[in-house]
């Protein structure tokens, strides 16, 4: 009797189903794509930019591993969202999370603040207080601006990392921890170990996985669609028709620096809407609202020249200073040379005779000039710290008094700016 050869069959040998590795690993990215998509409606992230996907598939694949993370990237590109998308995907989820800015902590508080202290510690302690490494215990702590630690600190860090120990400030005894580590910085590592600003060891230990978060300007399209979610919601929020950008429009914000990144983009946004009757933006109103960067200026900040490692931003930084120094000692030697400070009185050994240098320097002053300096010799000039006092104030007011984005507008970290406002008594 015949058998019917089964359909799919050779000979009546049933053949199995084709499964190739071309539709397994489709079937995969598949479904990485469809994770990816909810984690950016989760957490509001916007934009398809793939170094930016990928930064989001790393955060995923390395959240459940129990191992520190480093996070990279401008002021303003949204490191901040990284450290919750790791904790919440993690086995630590259901325990505490503590973002700390270490940036905006002062030097002499910081190691209070993340080992806490005994009573009586020092002037002001008057009762003993846990540490974030304390309260933090089992779950993750999120160190933003890691870079600005000091170096006492970082040492204190690297021993938590590697033992889990600590000891309060003003205690003997060592505590434990459990805490997972997710720091962030917007310095450029390399160089900071190079001015033996930042410990090697540490950031070896600290930069096991690293993830990169991209700046703006490198992500093309995702800065229209930035925009319109920021446009349709203050809409939203504020129930008026929301801004639309033409074509032009479009154009000058894919080819603008965007040093201040996501935030800045933001505020612009922001502003337009309240502050512009119309509701289509051209490009010449976009320019009016947006500061007048070149397009390269982040950039050349951002790298490096071959002059001892420094950025062409912090030369000319430098070289300014040392102009307002050299002009500030000019000006005390004309006023000491009017004043007839500079001579040598009779029998008197006190003050020594001006270094040949400077004699030939005075000697080049006109009489002219003595008469100009008879003017001047009583008022009163700016000194180094008026003028960095005038600067910081400047940098404010364009800044509309966010302190961050003037700290990164003069090239100094946060911590040092708060130290500036305080000193100077800046409101």
């Amino acid at each position: 009797m015949a058998h019917r050869a089964r359909k799919g069959s050779i000979c009546g040998i049933v053949q199995p189903k084709k499964c190739t590795f071309a539709a397994l690993f489709a079937k995969m990215v598949t479904m990485d794509e469809k994770r990816i998509k909810q984690i950016k409606l989760k957490y509001g992230i916007v934009g398809n930019n793939e170094a930016l996907m990928r930064a989001i598939d790393i955060a995923l694949r390395i959240a459940p591993v129990d191992l520190s993370v480093l996070i990279t990237g401008e002021n303003g590109v949204g490191k901040e969202n990284f450290p919750r998308i790791i904790h919440d995907h993690s086995l630590r989820k259901n325990k505490k999370y503590f973002a700390v800015n270490c940036g905006a902590i002062p030097e002499g508080t910081i190691d209070s603040e993340l080992f806490g202290h005994e009573k009586g510690a020092f002037t002001g302690a008057i009762e003993k207080r846990e540490g974030y490494f304390s309260v933090a215990d089992g779950g993750t702590l999120f160190l933003d601006e890691v870079g600005e630690l000091p170096l006492a600190t970082q040492a204190r860090l690297l021993r938590v990392l590697e033992t889990g120990e600590f000891i309060p400030v003003g205690a003997s005894q060592v505590k434990r921890t459990n805490v997972r580590i997710v720091a962030a910085t917007n310095v450029n590592m390399q160089e900071a170990i190079r001015r033996g600003r930042f410990r090697e060891d540490l950031y070896y230990r600290l930069g096991g996985i690293t993830i990169n978060v991209p700046a703006l300007r490198e992500r093309g399209d995702d800065i229209v669609l930035l925009f319109r979610k920021f446009a349709l919601d203050m809409a939203e929020r504020y129930n008026m028709p929301a801004i639309r950008l033409n074509e032009e429009a479009q154009q000058v914000l894919k080819t603008y620096a965007w040093p201040g990144n996501v935030r800045q983009l933001k505020n612009i946004a922001e502003t337009l809407s309240v502050t512009t009757d119309e509701r289509e933006i051209t490009g010449n109103m976009l320019r009016e609202f947006l500061p007048r960067v070149e397009a390269s200026h982040t950039q050349l900040m951002a790298k490096e020249d071959n002059n001892n490692g420094k950025s062409r931003y912090e030369q000319e930084r430098e070289i300014i200073f040392k102009i307002l120094f050299a002009l500030q000692r000019d000006v005390e030697q004309l006023k000491e040379i009017v004043n007839g400070k500079s001579e040598t009185s009779s029998g008197s050994t006190a003050r020594a005779l001006p270094a040949p240098e400077a004699q030939t320097h005075q000697s080049q002053f006109s009489e002219a000039d003595m008469a100009d300096a008879e003017e001047i010799k009583d008022t009163a000039q700016p000194t180094i710290e008026e003028v960095t006092e005038e600067l910081i104030r400047d940098s404010l007011r364009r800044n509309h008094g966010h302190r961050r984005a003037a700290a990164e507008e003069l090239g100094i970290s946060e911590r040092t700016l708060y130290r500036k406002i305080n000193e100077y008594g800046i409101e």
